[in-house]
């Protein structure tokens, strides 16, 4: 009986190890399908892109910025010679990326720029060596580390420290590439935080002629006593309290209605019935197109009557742009405090005339907290709504469990090859199409949080996107696919949890492969070809712009859309180094393409819209110090589960290390990027002075920061004296 016994038992071993072979193979092959999908794709829609940039019809999307800037060497005539190289797709972008040096972004692009390409540039450094020693060490490592029968059923795990036997001493060899990662990256991250200190405070001194240097705004200013209106009480208070360095103000007007009266739709009108009435060669139009100019006229003269000093002090706002002679008083001013009651008289330096939002000034500042909490509230809800498609797609991805939960799921099954593909390539496109949409909902909740600029909501924006994606695609992508579908299985058998946990992380491998290759390869062709411009611009030019002249699709680098998703792909292979490194040469190939592909971009198609000076940086250390510390808590819980408890005790310190390290580059770069020292400020006067420029300097500063609804009006009828202002800038 004990022999039958034990030969059914032998019987049933056999049959499970060869379900778990074909598991494997299954798996190894979604992930090769998911490649080739990938590499076919981004090789087709890069082909496109290369063929499609030498056309000249389609210059106004893929030269956008260099029409605006007025450039003439590129493919923008209709009346180019056709020629048959133009239908042969070119690679000179790619080489070009090669060539561009950071100098010649810092100056077309500014400093922003710069660090959005220095991001690429790290991501490239970092994975690179950590790669090549990854690759060399730790992958022969894992493979051989194995004492017994691989009873796992990742296809990955074999590569991965999953295959390290329980207590051995090659765990050390983990822990010493742990230290190194570690220790490479704050090493990286302190050269580039210094390197990026220094640009920025040359930076300011090169934008020694920008007006935001000699302004600051003030907020929550109280009524005069005397005349009951705001403006005399702002020339009051700075004149007496800054007599050395106040210079003027300019008080700011609740707008609104006056708004309402801008006549841009109607001038639009009047363009469309003109163009067409001047293909259509008929007069039928002219009487419409006089009727529309006389309302116009209506509407220029009321919008000067409203502009009356008597109407307009009515809705004067407890907020100013105040000038001064120098920037050493204006930095003195925005970073003291102005009244014995914090909340009036509040101060900071002005924003870029041009990164100003008008409409948020008119926000009470005792209630921007509120707006902030209901912001908070509505992006957590977002993040817990899209718990149910990320669920969704790992269950997709486990499609043995899946075949349990929905079993006509089974029919896939039926088709060759179909299997690898649903199981591959579908869950990370899928949960790729889910999240394109959340950049653009975030940045919608950032513009009703009252931020006065625009570089301050996209940096928001930039926040809440790269936690919503820790918090949805790495944190519920690793619970989801690995722990909740054996949390029935953990309850039977509890002694086996340490060691579902210790491959919780390392099953998820080939899935985060996948992520990284359908966000990287198909995610960056996509970000060249700008089919969504494509498509809208067609049919425009087919339909209702038909024969108007084309100008150029004119976009700011869109940050709060492309940092969070590169911090996130950086985060997954800080997180995976140590755990599989075979993930790495992926993660080299991703910022390889990004940067060939957003080098094009910036010198091509996105403009400047603002410039911070580099304030991006900050938030991007943070996100890497994040990944790091994140990689150390994860490496304790496995050494810890892989029965090496002394390897865990030896994390702790790495951590210690690394968090000091972080509270050192806050102690030492980040005031600086977050305020203007009166040293650089001083130095930066005593510049305009030996230049002889100071005067000119103050001079633009007056002027530059007028209400719109005090600014002159250009209703499109040029030489009308209802377009000329009542009043002009204080």
């Amino acid at each position: 009986m004990c022999i039958y016994d034990t030969h059914a038992i032998h019987i049933a071993l056999l049959c499970k190890n060869e379900k778990r072979k074909i598991r494997t193979k299954m798996k190894l092959e979604s992930v090769v399908v998911s490649a080739a999908i990938n590499f076919g794709l981004a090789i087709f829609i890069l082909s496109l892109f290369a063929l499609l940039k030498k056309q000249p019809f389609y210059a106004s999307i893929y030269y956008a910025r260099r029409l605006y800037l007025g450039h003439r060497n590129l493919p923008d005539s209709e009346h180019s010679v056709f020629t048959f190289r133009r239908l042969l797709p070119e690679i000179d972008w790619i080489f070009r990326a090669v060539r561009v040096t950071e100098e010649e972004i810092l100056q077309n692009c500014g400093l922003d720029v710069l660090v959005f390409v220095r991001l690429f540039k790290f991501g490239i450094r970092f994975f690179l060596v950590c790669s090549i020693v990854g690759l060399l060490v730790l992958l022969p490592l894992n493979y051989t580390g194995s004492t017994g029968p691989n009873t796992s059923s990742h296809s990955m795990d074999a590569f991965t420290i999953s295959n390290i036997s329980r207590g051995s001493d090659r765990l050390w060899v983990h822990f010493s590439f742990l230290c190194f990662v570690s220790c490479y990256g704050m090493y990286l991250l302190y050269k580039e935080y210094n390197d990026i200190f220094i640009k920025r405070i040359q930076q300011i001194c090169n934008r020694r002629c920008e007006p935001e240097q000699f302004t600051i705004l003030v907020r929550e200013i109280p009524f005069c006593n005397e005349h009951k209106i705001r403006g005399c009480n702002v020339d009051h208070f700075f004149s007496k309290h800054h007599p050395y360095s106040y210079q003027s103000f300019e008080i700011l007007y609740d707008g609104k209605h006056l708004d309402k009266l801008l006549a841009k739709s109607l001038t639009k009108k009047i363009e469309d019935l003109r163009h067409l009435s001047s293909l259509k060669k008929h007069s039928r139009y002219d009487a419409k197109i006089e009727q529309l100019e006389d309302m116009l006229q209506t509407l220029g003269r009321e919008i000067r009557r409203v502009q009356c000093r008597i109407t307009i002090e009515q809705k004067e706002l407890p907020v100013a742009f105040v000038t001064f002679s120098s920037r050493w008083g204006a930095v003195l001013a925005a970073q003291s405090q102005q009244h014995t009651n914090p909340l009036l008289w509040i101060t900071e330096m002005a924003p870029e005339p041009r990164d100003v939002i008008w409409q948020n000034l008119a926000i009470q500042y005792r209630h921007l907290p509120l707006y902030r909490i209901v912001i908070l509230v509505a992006a957590s809800l977002l993040t817990i709504f899209f718990v149910l498609p990320v669920t969704a797609v790992q269950g997709i991805a486990k499609y043995e469990r899946l075949k349990k939960w929905f079993p006509p799921a089974m029919a896939v099954d039926l088709i060759p090859g179909l299997r690898s593909i649903v199981t591959g390539y579908l869950p990370s496109a899928i949960l790729n199409g889910f999240i394109y949409i959340v950049p653009f909902a975030m940045i919608g909740l950032a513009r009703l949080a009252g931020y006065i600029s625009r570089s301050k909501k996209d940096l928001n924006a930039c926040n809440m996107v790269f936690y919503f994606l820790v918090g949805n695609v790495f944190f519920l992508s690793l619970l989801s696919g690995s722990l909740l579908d054996q949390i029935g299985e953990s309850f039977s058998h509890p002694k086996d949890i340490p060691n579902r946990l210790a491959s919780a992380v390392s099953a998820q491998a080939d899935f985060f492969v996948t992520y990284i290759l359908t966000n990287g390869l198909s995610g960056f062709s996509l970000e060249i070809l700008q089919p969504g411009l494509l498509l809208w611009d067609t049919l425009k030019s087919y339909t209702w712009d038909r024969g108007k002249k084309k100008c150029p699709y004119v976009y700011s680098l869109p940050y709060y859309r492309i940092v969070p998703f590169v911090a996130l792909c950086m985060l997954i292979g800080i997180v995976y180094a140590v755990v599989s490194p075979l993930i790495l040469p992926f993660l080299v190939g991703y910022f390889l393409l990004g940067y060939a592909v957003f080098i094009n971009q910036i010198e091509d198609v996105y403009i400047t819209t603002y410039e911070t000076c580099g304030l991006y940086w900050p938030y991007i250390h943070h996100y890497i110090i994040v990944a790091i510390i994140l990689m150390q808590v994860t490496m304790i819980g496995l050494f810890g589960l892989k029965a090496k408890p002394s390897a865990s005790f030896s994390v702790i310190p790495l951590m210690v290390i690394t968090i000091l390290f972080n509270e050192y580059c806050k102690i030492r770069f980040l005031p600086t990027f977050n305020q203007v020292s009166v040293q650089d400020a001083k130095n930066n006067d005593d510049l305009d002075k030996k230049d002889r420029l100071e005067e000119e300097n103050v001079r633009k500063a007056l002027d530059a920061y007028s209400p719109p609804c005090l600014r002159p009006l250009d209703l499109g009828m040029e030489g009308t004296s209802s377009t000329k202002p009542f009043l002009s800038p204080t």
